[in-house]
């Protein structure tokens, strides 16, 4: 194939209805006027996922993990062919394909399987014969031959995947904002649009609470220098320039503070009265691990006069069943007390390649909360990121401060 490779991906809010479907095969049209081969990554229209999980809780409590998969899959299907229909009524070609149709192969962790790889064949084959291909996100196969999903924003993973695989010339994300933003604008209305921004910085915006991009998309992007483009697909096709995604560069440096996240699904777990022996912090969070779940920020007390200590940490909301079951276990075999569970905390973030080259941020955030008020519980840090859990009913005002203090300078 010699044309140009262009990775498409589009949100449920961008195919929520018949008229955004069509929109949505406008603009898919217009990139192949511009004379590109266009796969366009489909998510499921608008809050029928959400629809399909209440459902399924309203039938039992505790969904079979593997038929959930089943059942979610669905949501993207519909989307994939109603775009494909609005392609073909165009009077354009176009193929509507399943993540195993397309081969994209997983693991066998239901709700949030890994990609272990991707086979080219079919849509390239497709591509040659002049078709649009539309591919639904968020979901694969297993070697074992069953349908998968890949989590919470999974549709961002699907393509920035394929378009490494595809050695794609870029990678558009398609959503209802139009880039990346210094802050949640619904918390701070004065939030700025940021025009480039690193994978780096993204990756952490991603994974601190940011929810316009998967943080594991982020990786895959981040690992195979994929060209990023992230765009509002509510706007005209060419006036929504968006946020560029890129490598580092010495301008992108002079910028301290890139911008400022809320990440309200996380609650704090802590085991009271550990043994401090070595060996025993291994044995919790290796169980952990097995279990699939990721711990975030991780605190250890001093040890108290009876040589014990107490160790708390961060893990998603989602989780946080099968993390107390996986302690209850734990607890016994290394002979710790009880567990106690806060989910009314919250972790804010600042991120930025500028923290590498500036001292003393760190101390300017603490002084930020400090002067309004705000009690840090506890506190992580990376070489470009800071954050910190404080109370869910401060958050919001933590992240107007600190909004304040580094991204309206």
């Amino acid at each position: 194939m010699s044309k140009r490779i262009v990775v498409q991906k589009y949100g449920g809010t961008s195919v929520r209805d018949a008229q955004r479907i069509k929109n949505v095969a406008g603009r898919i049209i217009d990139t192949v006027r511009e004379g590109s081969s266009v796969v366009a990554v489909v998510s499921a229209p608008g809050d029928t996922t959400d629809r399909l999980m209440d459902m399924a809780y309203s039938i039992t409590p505790q969904p079979d993990e593997r038929e959930l998969d089943v059942l979610l899959s669905t949501g993207e299907q519909q989307g994939i062919s109603l775009v494909a229909m609005a392609i073909k009524q165009a009077g354009y070609n176009a193929v509507s394909l399943t993540g195993a149709q397309v081969g994209i192969v997983t693991d066998n962790a239901h709700s949030r399987a890994r990609i272990k790889s991707i086979s080219t064949d079919k849509v390239k084959k497709a591509l040659d014969e002049g078709n649009v291909v539309i591919v639904a996100g968020f979901q694969g196969v297993s070697l074992e031959e069953n349908i998968t999903t890949l989590g919470r924003g999974g549709s961002d993973l699907s393509a920035v995947a394929l378009a490494s695989v595809l050695k794609a010339d870029v990678c558009e994300i398609y959503t209802d904002v139009d880039g990346v933003y210094t802050t949640d604008p619904s918390i701070v209305p004065q939030a700025k649009k940021i025009d480039e921004i690193t994978y780096d910085e993204m990756l952490e915006m991603a994974s601190a609470g940011a929810g316009i991009m998967q943080s594991r998309s982020m990786e895959v992007a981040k690992k195979n220098n994929i060209k990023m483009h992230i765009r509002s697909s509510l706007k005209e096709h060419n006036f929504s320039r968006g946020t560029i995604v890129m490598e580092e560069t010495k301008d992108l440096e002079q910028v301290v503070v890139r911008g400022v996240t809320l990440d309200t699904d996380q609650v704090k777990m802590t085991i009271v009265d550990v043994p401090d022996e070595p060996g025993v912090a291994a044995k919790i969070f290796g169980a952990l691990a097995k279990g699939n779940i990721n711990v975030d920020m991780i605190v250890q007390t001093s040890p108290h006069e009876k040589g014990l200590n107490d160790i708390s940490f961060t893990v998603d909301k989602s989780r946080l069943k099968d993390a107390s079951d996986i302690l209850a276990s734990v607890k016994e075999e290394i002979g710790a007390g009880r567990i106690l569970t806060d989910e009314s905390v919250a972790k804010v973030s600042i991120i930025g390649v500028g923290m590498r080259s500036h001292a003393g941020v760190a101390a300017r955030m603490f002084e930020v909360l400090a002067k309004n008020s705000i009690n840090i519980e506890m506190i992580s840090t990376s070489e470009i990121k800071i954050s910190c859990v404080v109370e869910e009913a401060e958050g919001e005002k933590a992240v107007k401060a600190l909004h304040n203090e580094f991204c309206e300078e």
